[in-house]
Protein backbone atom coordinates (compact mmCIF):
# COMPACT_ATOMS: atom_id res chain seq x y z
CA UNK A 1 0.00 0.00 0.00
CA UNK A 2 1.34 3.42 -0.94
CA UNK A 3 2.22 5.97 1.74
CA UNK A 4 -0.57 8.25 0.54
CA UNK A 5 -3.26 5.60 0.62
CA UNK A 6 -2.06 4.50 4.04
CA UNK A 7 -2.48 8.11 5.17
CA UNK A 8 -5.88 8.44 3.50
CA UNK A 9 -7.11 5.27 5.15
CA UNK A 10 -5.92 6.19 8.62
CA UNK A 11 -2.18 5.65 8.78
CA UNK A 12 0.67 7.81 10.02
CA UNK A 13 1.25 11.45 9.11
CA UNK A 14 2.23 12.32 5.56
CA UNK A 15 4.00 15.54 4.68
CA UNK A 16 3.69 16.80 1.13
CA UNK A 17 6.64 17.13 -1.19
CA UNK A 18 6.06 20.88 -1.16
CA UNK A 19 6.25 20.94 2.60
CA UNK A 20 9.40 18.83 2.52
CA UNK A 21 10.95 21.26 0.07
CA UNK A 22 10.01 24.17 2.30
CA UNK A 23 11.64 22.50 5.29
CA UNK A 24 14.98 22.16 3.49
CA UNK A 25 14.98 25.48 1.69
CA UNK A 26 12.74 28.47 1.20
CA UNK A 27 10.29 27.26 -1.42
CA UNK A 28 8.73 29.85 -3.65
CA UNK A 29 5.06 29.58 -4.46
CA UNK A 30 4.42 28.98 -8.11
CA UNK A 31 3.26 32.00 -10.04
CA UNK A 32 -0.48 32.44 -9.94
CA UNK A 33 -2.03 32.45 -13.37
CA UNK A 34 -5.44 34.01 -13.27
CA UNK A 35 -8.11 34.59 -15.81
CA UNK A 36 -10.71 37.33 -15.93
CA UNK A 37 -13.36 35.04 -17.37
CA UNK A 38 -16.19 33.80 -15.25
CA UNK A 39 -18.19 30.63 -15.33
CA UNK A 40 -21.38 31.62 -17.12
CA UNK A 41 -22.85 28.51 -18.69
CA UNK A 42 -25.43 26.02 -17.57
CA UNK A 43 -25.60 24.77 -14.03
CA UNK A 44 -24.19 21.43 -13.04
CA UNK A 45 -26.57 18.50 -13.09
CA UNK A 46 -28.30 17.76 -9.81
CA UNK A 47 -30.07 14.67 -8.65
CA UNK A 48 -33.47 15.12 -7.12
CA UNK A 49 -33.22 12.82 -4.10
CA UNK A 50 -30.67 11.26 -1.81
CA UNK A 51 -33.07 9.33 0.34
CA UNK A 52 -31.75 5.90 -0.61
CA UNK A 53 -28.21 6.87 0.27
CA UNK A 54 -28.75 7.88 3.88
CA UNK A 55 -30.87 10.77 5.04
CA UNK A 56 -28.72 13.86 5.62
CA UNK A 57 -30.09 16.42 8.03
CA UNK A 58 -28.97 20.05 7.66
CA UNK A 59 -27.56 19.22 4.24
CA UNK A 60 -24.97 21.60 2.77
CA UNK A 61 -24.58 20.41 -0.81
CA UNK A 62 -24.43 17.12 -2.65
CA UNK A 63 -23.77 16.83 -6.37
CA UNK A 64 -25.07 13.54 -7.70
CA UNK A 65 -25.06 13.57 -11.49
CA UNK A 66 -27.89 12.13 -13.53
CA UNK A 67 -25.92 8.97 -14.32
CA UNK A 68 -26.20 8.12 -10.61
CA UNK A 69 -29.95 7.81 -11.01
CA UNK A 70 -29.27 4.46 -12.63
CA UNK A 71 -28.69 3.13 -9.13
CA UNK A 72 -32.32 2.17 -8.61
CA UNK A 73 -32.01 -0.72 -6.23
CA UNK A 74 -35.59 -1.88 -5.77
CA UNK A 75 -35.53 -4.50 -8.52
CA UNK A 76 -32.46 -6.44 -7.33
CA UNK A 77 -33.42 -10.12 -7.01
CA UNK A 78 -32.29 -11.26 -3.56
CA UNK A 79 -33.20 -14.89 -4.06
CA UNK A 80 -30.35 -17.33 -3.62
CA UNK A 81 -27.62 -16.61 -6.16
CA UNK A 82 -29.92 -14.69 -8.53
CA UNK A 83 -28.12 -11.33 -8.39
CA UNK A 84 -24.73 -13.07 -8.63
CA UNK A 85 -25.89 -14.92 -11.76
CA UNK A 86 -27.05 -11.63 -13.26
CA UNK A 87 -23.76 -9.96 -12.34
CA UNK A 88 -21.87 -12.80 -14.03
CA UNK A 89 -23.92 -12.29 -17.19
CA UNK A 90 -23.29 -8.53 -17.12
CA UNK A 91 -19.54 -9.01 -16.69
CA UNK A 92 -19.49 -11.42 -19.60
CA UNK A 93 -21.30 -8.90 -21.79
CA UNK A 94 -18.78 -6.21 -20.82
CA UNK A 95 -15.62 -8.26 -21.35
CA UNK A 96 -16.53 -10.26 -24.47
CA UNK A 97 -16.63 -7.27 -26.75
CA UNK A 98 -16.47 -9.17 -30.05
CA UNK A 99 -19.82 -10.73 -29.21
CA UNK A 100 -21.49 -7.52 -28.08
CA UNK A 101 -22.86 -4.36 -29.64
CA UNK A 102 -22.65 -0.89 -28.14
CA UNK A 103 -26.33 -1.21 -27.17
CA UNK A 104 -25.70 -4.43 -25.29
CA UNK A 105 -22.66 -2.88 -23.58
CA UNK A 106 -24.75 0.08 -22.47
CA UNK A 107 -27.29 -2.34 -21.01
CA UNK A 108 -24.51 -4.37 -19.38
CA UNK A 109 -22.86 -1.32 -17.79
CA UNK A 110 -26.23 -0.13 -16.47
CA UNK A 111 -26.94 -3.52 -14.90
CA UNK A 112 -23.40 -3.78 -13.50
CA UNK A 113 -23.66 -0.36 -11.86
CA UNK A 114 -27.07 -1.16 -10.41
CA UNK A 115 -25.87 -4.44 -8.86
CA UNK A 116 -22.60 -3.04 -7.50
CA UNK A 117 -24.49 -0.21 -5.85
CA UNK A 118 -26.95 -2.65 -4.27
CA UNK A 119 -24.43 -5.32 -3.26
CA UNK A 120 -20.87 -5.38 -1.99
CA UNK A 121 -19.51 -7.72 -4.66
CA UNK A 122 -15.73 -7.62 -4.29
CA UNK A 123 -15.32 -11.39 -4.32
CA UNK A 124 -17.55 -11.68 -7.39
CA UNK A 125 -15.73 -9.15 -9.55
CA UNK A 126 -12.18 -10.01 -8.43
CA UNK A 127 -11.52 -12.87 -10.92
CA UNK A 128 -12.66 -10.69 -13.85
CA UNK A 129 -11.37 -7.35 -12.60
CA UNK A 130 -8.46 -6.92 -15.04
CA UNK A 131 -10.61 -7.77 -18.07
CA UNK A 132 -13.42 -5.54 -16.78
CA UNK A 133 -11.13 -2.54 -16.37
CA UNK A 134 -9.57 -3.09 -19.81
CA UNK A 135 -13.00 -3.17 -21.42
CA UNK A 136 -14.19 -0.13 -19.47
CA UNK A 137 -11.14 1.82 -20.62
CA UNK A 138 -11.81 0.89 -24.23
CA UNK A 139 -15.40 2.12 -23.92
CA UNK A 140 -14.20 5.35 -22.27
CA UNK A 141 -11.64 6.02 -25.01
CA UNK A 142 -13.61 4.81 -28.03
CA UNK A 143 -17.21 4.14 -27.06
CA UNK A 144 -19.61 4.07 -29.97
CA UNK A 145 -21.89 6.48 -28.13
CA UNK A 146 -21.45 9.09 -25.43
CA UNK A 147 -23.78 7.04 -23.22
CA UNK A 148 -21.51 3.99 -23.47
CA UNK A 149 -18.49 6.06 -22.40
CA UNK A 150 -20.40 7.72 -19.55
CA UNK A 151 -21.61 4.39 -18.20
CA UNK A 152 -18.14 2.90 -18.48
CA UNK A 153 -16.72 5.81 -16.48
CA UNK A 154 -19.32 5.34 -13.74
CA UNK A 155 -18.80 1.56 -13.73
CA UNK A 156 -15.06 2.04 -13.36
CA UNK A 157 -15.46 4.39 -10.39
CA UNK A 158 -17.66 1.97 -8.48
CA UNK A 159 -15.30 -0.89 -9.35
CA UNK A 160 -12.44 1.05 -7.75
CA UNK A 161 -14.41 1.77 -4.57
CA UNK A 162 -15.52 -1.87 -4.38
CA UNK A 163 -11.98 -3.23 -4.76
CA UNK A 164 -9.26 -0.55 -4.46
CA UNK A 165 -5.71 -1.67 -5.28
CA UNK A 166 -2.43 0.20 -5.48
CA UNK A 167 -1.82 -0.33 -9.20
CA UNK A 168 -4.98 1.33 -10.50
CA UNK A 169 -3.81 4.94 -10.62
CA UNK A 170 -0.78 4.12 -12.76
CA UNK A 171 -2.98 2.11 -15.13
CA UNK A 172 -5.70 4.72 -15.48
CA UNK A 173 -4.41 8.26 -14.97
CA UNK A 174 -2.82 8.95 -18.36
CA UNK A 175 -5.92 7.75 -20.23
CA UNK A 176 -8.19 9.84 -18.02
CA UNK A 177 -6.23 13.06 -18.45
CA UNK A 178 -5.95 12.59 -22.20
CA UNK A 179 -9.64 11.78 -22.64
CA UNK A 180 -10.75 14.62 -20.36
CA UNK A 181 -8.79 17.01 -22.58
CA UNK A 182 -9.69 15.51 -25.96
CA UNK A 183 -13.32 14.38 -25.75
CA UNK A 184 -15.86 16.85 -27.18
CA UNK A 185 -18.55 15.55 -24.79
CA UNK A 186 -18.86 17.83 -21.77
CA UNK A 187 -20.82 15.36 -19.58
CA UNK A 188 -18.08 12.78 -20.18
CA UNK A 189 -15.41 15.29 -19.11
CA UNK A 190 -17.39 15.86 -15.90
CA UNK A 191 -17.80 12.16 -15.19
CA UNK A 192 -14.14 11.39 -15.87
CA UNK A 193 -13.00 14.16 -13.53
CA UNK A 194 -14.91 12.43 -10.75
CA UNK A 195 -13.54 9.03 -11.74
CA UNK A 196 -10.00 10.45 -11.88
CA UNK A 197 -10.49 11.68 -8.32
CA UNK A 198 -11.60 8.19 -7.29
CA UNK A 199 -8.65 6.51 -8.99
CA UNK A 200 -6.23 8.97 -7.36
CA UNK A 201 -7.69 8.59 -3.87
CA UNK A 202 -8.12 4.82 -3.88
CA UNK A 203 -5.84 3.64 -6.66
CA UNK A 204 -2.42 3.86 -5.03
CA UNK A 205 -1.30 7.32 -6.22
CA UNK A 206 1.83 8.58 -4.51
CA UNK A 207 1.79 11.91 -2.74
CA UNK A 208 3.59 13.64 -5.61
CA UNK A 209 1.16 12.10 -8.13
CA UNK A 210 -1.78 13.28 -6.06
CA UNK A 211 -0.42 16.82 -6.02
CA UNK A 212 0.07 16.65 -9.79
CA UNK A 213 -3.58 15.69 -10.22
CA UNK A 214 -4.56 18.55 -7.90
CA UNK A 215 -2.51 20.91 -10.09
CA UNK A 216 -4.31 19.56 -13.18
CA UNK A 217 -7.68 20.16 -11.51
CA UNK A 218 -6.68 23.64 -10.36
CA UNK A 219 -5.63 24.59 -13.89
CA UNK A 220 -9.15 23.69 -15.04
CA UNK A 221 -10.60 25.93 -12.33
CA UNK A 222 -8.22 28.82 -13.09
CA UNK A 223 -9.07 28.70 -16.80
CA UNK A 224 -12.82 28.19 -16.20
CA UNK A 225 -12.52 24.96 -18.16
CA UNK A 226 -10.99 26.53 -21.29
CA UNK A 227 -7.75 24.56 -21.05
CA UNK A 228 -9.64 21.28 -21.63
CA UNK A 229 -12.10 22.58 -24.21
CA UNK A 230 -14.93 23.16 -21.74
CA UNK A 231 -14.91 26.94 -21.51
CA UNK A 232 -17.29 28.29 -18.87
CA UNK A 233 -19.04 24.95 -18.37
CA UNK A 234 -20.40 24.97 -14.83
CA UNK A 235 -20.56 21.19 -14.44
CA UNK A 236 -16.93 20.68 -15.46
CA UNK A 237 -15.59 23.44 -13.20
CA UNK A 238 -17.71 22.16 -10.30
CA UNK A 239 -16.36 18.63 -10.77
CA UNK A 240 -12.77 19.89 -10.80
CA UNK A 241 -13.38 21.86 -7.60
CA UNK A 242 -15.06 18.95 -5.84
CA UNK A 243 -12.32 16.45 -6.66
CA UNK A 244 -9.59 18.96 -5.77
CA UNK A 245 -11.18 19.34 -2.34
CA UNK A 246 -11.51 15.59 -1.84
CA UNK A 247 -7.83 15.04 -2.63
CA UNK A 248 -6.80 17.98 -0.44
CA UNK A 249 -8.16 16.15 2.61
CA UNK A 250 -5.17 13.79 2.33
CA UNK A 251 -2.58 16.50 2.97
CA UNK A 252 -1.42 17.18 6.51
CA UNK A 253 0.53 20.29 5.55
CA UNK A 254 -1.52 22.33 3.08
CA UNK A 255 0.24 25.70 3.45
CA UNK A 256 1.83 25.84 0.00
CA UNK A 257 -1.21 24.28 -1.64
CA UNK A 258 -3.30 26.98 0.03
CA UNK A 259 -1.05 29.77 -1.21
CA UNK A 260 -1.13 28.47 -4.79
CA UNK A 261 -4.89 27.91 -4.91
CA UNK A 262 -6.70 30.35 -2.64
CA UNK A 263 -6.87 33.22 -5.17
CA UNK A 264 -8.47 30.95 -7.78
CA UNK A 265 -10.99 29.67 -5.26
CA UNK A 266 -11.93 33.18 -4.13
CA UNK A 267 -12.34 34.26 -7.76
CA UNK A 268 -14.82 31.43 -8.35
CA UNK A 269 -17.07 32.87 -5.64
CA UNK A 270 -18.06 35.40 -8.33
CA UNK A 271 -19.26 32.65 -10.69
CA UNK A 272 -22.83 32.88 -11.92
CA UNK A 273 -23.28 29.18 -11.17
CA UNK A 274 -24.28 28.30 -7.61
CA UNK A 275 -22.70 24.85 -7.91
CA UNK A 276 -19.33 26.45 -8.68
CA UNK A 277 -19.70 29.03 -5.91
CA UNK A 278 -20.53 26.40 -3.29
CA UNK A 279 -17.78 23.98 -4.35
CA UNK A 280 -15.23 26.81 -4.20
CA UNK A 281 -16.60 27.98 -0.83
CA UNK A 282 -16.44 24.51 0.69
CA UNK A 283 -12.81 24.22 -0.43
CA UNK A 284 -12.02 27.58 1.18
CA UNK A 285 -13.62 26.39 4.43
CA UNK A 286 -11.50 23.21 4.21
CA UNK A 287 -8.29 25.23 3.74
CA UNK A 288 -9.11 27.41 6.75
CA UNK A 289 -9.72 24.26 8.79
CA UNK A 290 -6.38 22.83 7.63
CA UNK A 291 -4.53 26.00 8.68
CA UNK A 292 -4.85 24.64 12.22
CA UNK A 293 -3.10 21.57 13.57
CA UNK A 294 -2.77 19.85 16.91
CA UNK A 295 -0.45 21.59 19.35
CA UNK A 296 2.97 20.01 19.79
CA UNK A 297 4.09 18.95 23.26
CA UNK A 298 6.06 22.16 23.81
CA UNK A 299 2.98 24.23 22.92
CA UNK A 300 0.80 22.72 25.62
CA UNK A 301 0.18 24.57 28.87
CA UNK A 302 -1.28 21.41 30.36
CA UNK A 303 -0.44 17.80 29.32
CA UNK A 304 -4.16 17.04 29.50
CA UNK A 305 -4.67 19.35 26.49
CA UNK A 306 -2.91 16.83 24.20
CA UNK A 307 -5.14 16.10 21.23
CA UNK A 308 -7.55 18.86 22.26
CA UNK A 309 -5.60 22.08 21.66
CA UNK A 310 -5.16 23.33 18.09
CA UNK A 311 -2.85 26.08 16.85
CA UNK A 312 -3.13 28.21 13.70
CA UNK A 313 0.00 27.74 11.62
CA UNK A 314 -0.55 30.36 8.88
CA UNK A 315 -3.08 32.84 7.48
CA UNK A 316 -4.78 31.20 4.47
CA UNK A 317 -5.82 34.42 2.70
CA UNK A 318 -4.18 37.81 3.26
CA UNK A 319 -7.29 39.80 2.31
CA UNK A 320 -9.54 38.34 4.98
CA UNK A 321 -11.86 41.38 5.14
CA UNK A 322 -12.48 41.09 1.38
CA UNK A 323 -13.22 37.37 1.70
CA UNK A 324 -15.53 37.92 4.64
CA UNK A 325 -17.44 40.62 2.75
CA UNK A 326 -17.86 38.31 -0.27
CA UNK A 327 -19.06 35.40 1.84
CA UNK A 328 -21.45 37.67 3.74
CA UNK A 329 -22.93 38.89 0.47
CA UNK A 330 -23.41 35.34 -0.78
CA UNK A 331 -24.93 34.22 2.50
CA UNK A 332 -27.67 36.83 2.08
CA UNK A 333 -28.96 35.01 -1.02
CA UNK A 334 -30.14 38.32 -2.38
CA UNK A 335 -29.37 38.11 -6.11
CA UNK A 336 -32.53 38.96 -8.01
CA UNK A 337 -32.01 36.48 -10.84
CA UNK A 338 -31.89 33.47 -8.51
CA UNK A 339 -34.90 31.23 -8.01
CA UNK A 340 -36.37 30.93 -4.54
CA UNK A 341 -34.84 27.45 -4.19
CA UNK A 342 -31.39 28.62 -5.31
CA UNK A 343 -31.51 31.61 -2.95
CA UNK A 344 -32.23 29.26 -0.07
CA UNK A 345 -29.41 26.92 -1.14
CA UNK A 346 -26.94 29.78 -1.49
CA UNK A 347 -27.92 31.32 1.85
CA UNK A 348 -27.67 28.04 3.73
CA UNK A 349 -24.33 27.04 2.23
CA UNK A 350 -22.57 30.37 2.63
CA UNK A 351 -23.86 31.16 6.10
CA UNK A 352 -22.22 27.88 7.04
CA UNK A 353 -18.99 28.56 5.12
CA UNK A 354 -18.70 32.09 6.52
CA UNK A 355 -19.09 30.82 10.09
CA UNK A 356 -16.33 28.25 9.58
CA UNK A 357 -13.97 30.75 7.93
CA UNK A 358 -14.44 33.02 10.95
CA UNK A 359 -14.15 30.03 13.33
CA UNK A 360 -12.08 27.36 11.52
CA UNK A 361 -12.33 24.81 14.34
CA UNK A 362 -16.12 24.78 14.03
CA UNK A 363 -17.18 22.59 11.12
CA UNK A 364 -20.25 22.50 8.89
CA UNK A 365 -23.62 23.32 10.43
CA UNK A 366 -22.13 24.33 13.77
CA UNK A 367 -24.68 25.92 16.09
CA UNK A 368 -23.79 28.27 18.93
CA UNK A 369 -27.29 27.89 20.40
CA UNK A 370 -27.74 26.15 23.73
CA UNK A 371 -29.66 22.93 24.19
CA UNK A 372 -32.04 22.21 27.07
CA UNK A 373 -29.03 21.37 29.27
CA UNK A 374 -27.37 24.73 28.51
CA UNK A 375 -24.71 23.09 26.38
CA UNK A 376 -23.68 24.47 22.97
CA UNK A 377 -25.40 22.38 20.34
CA UNK A 378 -22.25 22.20 18.20
CA UNK A 379 -22.31 20.26 14.92
CA UNK A 380 -25.83 19.66 13.65
CA UNK A 381 -24.92 17.87 10.42
CA UNK A 382 -25.75 14.19 10.68
CA UNK A 383 -26.45 11.36 8.27
CA UNK A 384 -29.14 8.95 9.39
CA UNK A 385 -28.02 5.41 8.65
CA UNK A 386 -30.67 2.74 8.96
CA UNK A 387 -33.37 3.31 11.55
CA UNK A 388 -31.41 4.03 14.72
CA UNK A 389 -27.97 5.09 13.53
CA UNK A 390 -26.42 8.54 13.14
CA UNK A 391 -23.16 9.55 11.46
CA UNK A 392 -22.05 12.96 12.73
CA UNK A 393 -20.19 15.21 10.28
CA UNK A 394 -18.38 17.87 12.31
CA UNK A 395 -15.35 18.67 10.12
CA UNK A 396 -15.04 19.86 6.54
CA UNK A 397 -12.60 17.10 5.61
CA UNK A 398 -15.20 14.57 6.68
CA UNK A 399 -17.88 16.25 4.58
CA UNK A 400 -15.62 16.27 1.51
CA UNK A 401 -14.91 12.54 1.82
CA UNK A 402 -18.52 11.70 2.50
CA UNK A 403 -19.66 13.71 -0.52
CA UNK A 404 -17.13 11.93 -2.71
CA UNK A 405 -18.36 8.49 -1.65
CA UNK A 406 -21.96 9.56 -2.15
CA UNK A 407 -21.16 10.74 -5.68
CA UNK A 408 -19.76 7.31 -6.53
CA UNK A 409 -22.22 5.08 -4.66
CA UNK A 410 -25.37 7.23 -4.79
CA UNK A 411 -28.28 5.10 -3.59
CA UNK A 412 -25.91 2.26 -2.70
CA UNK A 413 -24.11 4.18 0.03
CA UNK A 414 -25.92 2.41 2.87
CA UNK A 415 -25.41 -1.01 1.30
CA UNK A 416 -21.67 -0.44 1.20
CA UNK A 417 -21.79 1.13 4.68
CA UNK A 418 -22.64 -2.27 6.11
CA UNK A 419 -19.99 -4.36 4.35
CA UNK A 420 -17.39 -2.35 2.43
CA UNK A 421 -14.27 -1.63 4.55
CA UNK A 422 -13.40 1.27 2.23
CA UNK A 423 -16.21 3.27 3.89
CA UNK A 424 -14.86 2.60 7.37
CA UNK A 425 -11.24 3.26 6.38
CA UNK A 426 -11.98 6.45 4.45
CA UNK A 427 -14.20 7.99 7.10
CA UNK A 428 -12.33 6.51 10.08
CA UNK A 429 -15.41 6.35 12.29
CA UNK A 430 -15.96 4.69 15.65
CA UNK A 431 -19.27 3.29 16.84
CA UNK A 432 -20.80 4.45 20.12
CA UNK A 433 -24.11 3.68 21.75
CA UNK A 434 -26.51 6.57 22.25
CA UNK A 435 -29.83 7.09 23.98
CA UNK A 436 -32.80 7.98 21.81
CA UNK A 437 -35.06 8.65 24.80
CA UNK A 438 -37.89 6.58 26.23
CA UNK A 439 -35.41 3.83 27.04
CA UNK A 440 -34.55 3.29 23.35
CA UNK A 441 -30.95 2.76 22.31
CA UNK A 442 -29.37 3.60 19.01
CA UNK A 443 -25.92 4.01 17.50
CA UNK A 444 -23.84 7.01 16.55
CA UNK A 445 -20.69 6.91 14.46
CA UNK A 446 -17.99 9.53 14.98
CA UNK A 447 -14.54 10.05 13.53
Amino acid sequence: MSDLRRKALGGSKTVSRKAQSRQSSAASSRANSRTNSRTTSRAASRAGSDEEGGDLSDETNFSLGSVDELATLDDIDDSTGAWQDELGDRMMQITERKKSSFASREEAFSGYIRILCAKYAKEDIYPKKTDLIDSMLRSIKAGRTEKESLLASKALAITIVTDPTDDLFTTLSATFKRTITDTPHLPLKTSLLHTLGTATFYGGASLSSTEEVMDFLLEIVESDGHNIGAGDDGAVVTAALEEWGSLCTQLDDAENVTRSSIDALVEQLDSSEISVQIAAGENIALLYEKSYSEAEDDELDDPNEAGKKFVRRYEPYPRFDHLKETLSRLSSGSKKYLSKKNKKTQHSAFADILHSVENPLKGPRYSEALDKNDRVRGSRMTVRVHQKGVLRVDRWWKLHRLQHLRRVLAGGFLNHWVENPVIFESLRYVEIEMSLGMGTKGKEWRW
